[in-house]
């Protein structure tokens, strides 16, 4: 199936009611990245994979090493490879390949010790200073005939024994400079001087109007005619002129991989991004990967990608995921922080951005807390793929970010991280407030479904919450001494308006057949008296609101 269809699909699994579960080939991921050596032996493997399932995983990520899969020059060893493919096919599990190709983390680590040593042939990256680095040139022919011929062995036997079992393939991992903003080595430094190819000057042109904001700011419009151009006077003269320019041509380098594998296979193709944080310049991260800012050149340079997909890491969640959840770019998380956080982020990919995958990094190495906390949230996903949403919303709350208000239509819902509820001794007692986070939809007028761990949602409507006041709660939920109005009979301008009223907040699981099951009812003190649905940090539910008008 081609993968915008698949997208599209899971699109309408989310928001139109199409069961993942009918669809056999349409369903999202919920993975778990191995840690890097983890599939170095037969051994390794044979533990690993089957451990996977008992987590709760659908499809496990895996490197494939270009060093075990052609130990000598033109003599291929799959055994690997195959031993993977054969225990998640006995485990029910998909499997996404990582090619650990020319690069890993911007590094040549993983290329076999023949490739490594024959640096004559197979020449390296430099800095400015003429400083040789541990990174192969893309600017090389010898370099990418070698990384291709590989490449390309490793995707026929895929197709030939596990087309059952695989489902994309990650092309090289991380990619970037490091050290410098660009290689400088003399192959490179030929290429810059020819200046902009056309090929990439004709995309500038046809898609100007929808360039991403940061390169369009760069871009000198009116030299997009010219016939030939320098890099520095159609984007400035600075680092990231020498950034844009290395973008390029990693990602015509990929884009010709790519067509390698298209010629035996239309399986998904993505590629991942090191993320440009902490206030780091190009070449301090790893400069010219798949970033977000650099989305243009690397449509450009190979529009065979169906991805960018970024690995997350640092803190920031929430903002890191909308910078890769565009319009032309659909969301997915192939690495991420594996921590007791893993599982409420999960559950916000998918409710907030319709991702089409998470995966924790290193989940073979988790410890107890953090891999129940993908188990239990990947729990909860299974069930909420089964249901027919209107609308999805994410939450993702910690102690620095505590509220979002929803407006869906005349209803306002205030979410909140639970320890903003007054009773819980851990809010206040100079606790590390764990994440909170639930996956929300829309199942009907006035019908809404909770899913998380660690927040809270009180409703009503936009009339009701513009007369809000700011009200202090004390430990029994109620105001605070000598808090508001002395006189509760002037508290309140006249309300003339509708209020919504809890009709019931039931906690429930979801049937095979997408139908609510009955657990038991959190009325009264569990709702607070009609005043919210709640859902405390450490527990994972699934919670159905009925509202009403009065």
């Amino acid at each position: 199936m081609n993968m915008k269809k698949v997208l599209f699909l899971f699109w309408a699994c989310l928001t139109c009611g199409l069961s993942y579960a009918t669809q056999p080939s349409v369903f999202p991921i919920l993975g778990g990245e191995l840690s890097n050596s983890a599939a170095t032996s037969v051994e390794d493997i044979d533990e690993v994979i089957p451990r996977m399932k008992t987590l709760g995983l659908n499809t496990v990520l895996v490197p494939a090493y270009w060093e075990f899969i052609e130990p000598s020059e033109g003599k291929y060893d799959f055994t690997l490879v195959d031993r993977v493919i054969d225990r998640a096919r006995e485990s029910d599990l998909k499997i996404v390949f990582l090619w650990f190709g020319a690069w890993k983390n911007s590094m040549s680590c993983y290329a076999p010790l023949w490739f490594k040593e024959d640096t004559r042939r197979f020449p390296r990256a430099c800095t400015a200073e003429g400083k040789p680095l541990e990174i192969a040139s893309c600017f090389s022919e010898e370099v990418f005939q070698a990384d291709n011929r590989a490449f390309e062995a490793l995707v026929k036997h895929i197709v030939e024994m596990g087309s059952d079992v695989v489902t994309m393939i990650q092309v090289e991992n991380e990619i970037g400079m490091l050290e410098a903003a660009r290689d400088h080595s003399a192959l490179a430094d030929a290429a810059y001087k020819r200046g902009v190819p056309q090929e990439l000057l004709s995309y500038l042109k046809k898609n100007q109007k929808v360039l991403h904001p940061w390169l369009a700011a760069r871009l000198q419009r009116d030299r997009l005619t010219a016939q030939t151009i320098s890099w520095k006077e159609l984007f400035g003269d600075d680092i990231f002129t020498d950034e844009i320019f290395m973008a390029y041509y990693y990602a015509t380098y990929v884009g010709r991989l790519c067509q390698t594998a298209r010629r035996y296979t239309q399986m998904p193709l993505y590629v991942n991004a090191a993320m440009n944080s902490r206030g780091r310049q190009p070449g301090q991260y790893p400069s010219a990967g798949p970033l977000a800012h650099l989305i243009d050149l690397w449509h450009a340079g190979a529009p065979q990608l169906e991805m960018l997909a970024p690995d997350i890491y640092d803190t920031g969640f929430k903002g890191w995921a909308a910078q890769y959840a565009l319009a032309n770019n659909r969301l997915f998380i192939p690495e991420s922080r594996c921590c007791e956080n893993s599982g409420v982020r999960a559950l916000y990919a998918f409710g907030e951005h319709q991702a089409l995958g998470f995966s924790p990094f290193a989940i073979d190495q988790a410890t107890p807390q953090q891999a129940a906390s993908v188990t239990q949230a990947y729990a909860l996903l299974r069930q909420l793929f089964l249901l027919h949403p209107q609308q999805t919303w994410g939450l993702l709350f910690d102690q620095e970010d505590k509220e979002r208000i929803i407006r869906d239509g005349e209803n306002v819902l205030t979410c909140r991280h639970f320890f903003t509820l007054p009773w819980d001794p851990r809010a206040t007692d100079g606790s590390t407030w764990p994440e909170g986070g639930a996956f929300l939809m829309r199942l009907a007028k006035n019908e809404y479904l909770l899913a998380g761990s660690g927040v809270v949602v009180s409703f009503a409507t936009a009339y009701e919450k513009a007369l809000e006041e700011e009200r202090v709660l004390g430990e029994d939920g109620f105001v605070a001494q000598g808090q508001g109005s002395q006189d509760v009979r002037s508290a309140s301008p006249s309300f003339k308006g509708k209020r919504l009223g809890i009709g019931f907040v039931d906690q429930v699981t979801v049937a095979a057949d997408g139908t609510l099951q009955f657990v038991r009812r959190d009325n009264g003190d569990q709702d607070h008296q009609g005043r919210h649905a709640r859902i405390s940090c450490g527990e994972w539910k699934v919670l159905h609101v009925k509202l009403y008008e009065y």
